[in-house]
């Protein structure tokens, strides 16, 4: 019981339930390269068990990295470790762990992966440190995050992403425009600790602009998929409802009025995400 208590401590940690963020995009890389070149079920299992490492990796690294920043921001003083539930030996060795798992499972998948798994952890632990010197840590996040297509197709075919580079464009503004959406909570704090962040930069009201524009190319990408792969119209009418709900995220907060952004940030974004997978799916299987 003592150690389902502390698995699941380490999963509040690493945010396991933000996975249904990106996991659905690298997971639609999955179906579209199996509609190019079938997988078999150890090869998907492997970029799953890759997938899954990689990302509990940079969230142990980031909760390492940050712990100090953390409990002075009342915002994130509950998180694991400033709260006493975790110390930051026991998350470096849980980050430690998720690393050589990494390691392992691309090492199974062929030995280019393997030898690629090391400069991709040092890109995934250096966002950590991006928002002490740059404006463009929401960017650089969303290129770490939106590698992960383009690395399923590597990973699958042993060949360079070509047209899947579309979808991982699709994931990085995703991912960095609803990161610029929910750094404004913050930027009273940052600009106190003197961190960087568009929000603080450009100041809340162009920030959100920049977040909108990320968004319209993050949907221009996925119906940008429908000329590339072989895709049935049900995919773009997916990627219609997509764009509609893009709307009601960015409609939901407001620059004087941040109150629903948890709103916007989790319940809309989980729906897209999931969307993007079923419009694959069912686009490419139907």
């Amino acid at each position: 019981m003592k150690i389902c208590s502390k698995a699941a401590v380490y999963l509040r940690m690493i945010k396991f339930s933000h996975t249904i963020f990106a996991l659905p995009f690298a997971l639609s890389a999955v179906v579209l390269v199996h509609a190019v070149k079938p997988l078999d079920s150890m090869t998907v299992f492997w970029i799953i068990v890759a997938m899954a490492a990689a990302r509990s990796a940079a969230m142990g690294f980031n909760r390492v990295a940050d712990a100090f920043l953390d409990a002075d921001n009342p915002r994130t003083a509950i998180r694991e470790i400033p709260r006493g539930t975790l110390s930051r030996r026991e998350a470096a060795f849980f980050t430690f762990v998720s690393s050589l798992v990494f390691v392992v499972a691309s090492g199974a998948l062929s030995r280019l992966c393997l030898w690629l798994s090391f400069p991709v952890l040092a890109f995934l632990f250096a966002y950590s440190y991006t928002k002490r010197f740059t404006w463009l840590a929401h960017i650089f996040l969303g290129f770490a995050i939106g590698i992960s297509p383009m690395a399923v197709w590597v990973a699958a075919t042993g060949e360079m992403p070509g047209a899947i580079s579309v979808l991982s464009l699709a994931l990085m503004t995703y991912i960095a425009g609803f990161d610029i959406l929910y750094a404004c909570q913050d930027v009273a704090f940052d600009r106190e600790k003197g961190l960087h962040s568009i929000p603080v930069y450009f100041g809340v009201k162009k920030a959100m602009i920049i977040s909108t524009m990320l968004h319209v190319v993050s949907v221009l990408s996925l119906g940008w998929l429908y000329l590339l792969f072989p895709l049935n119209v049900l995919y773009p009418a997916c990627v219609v409802v997509i764009g509609m709900l893009f709307i009601v995220e960015h409609r939901l907060v407001h620059p004087d009025d941040l109150s629903r952004i948890n709103i916007a940030f989790f319940n809309v974004n989980s729906v897209i995400s999931v969307l993007v997978l079923a419009a694959v799916f069912f686009g490419t299987v139907l």
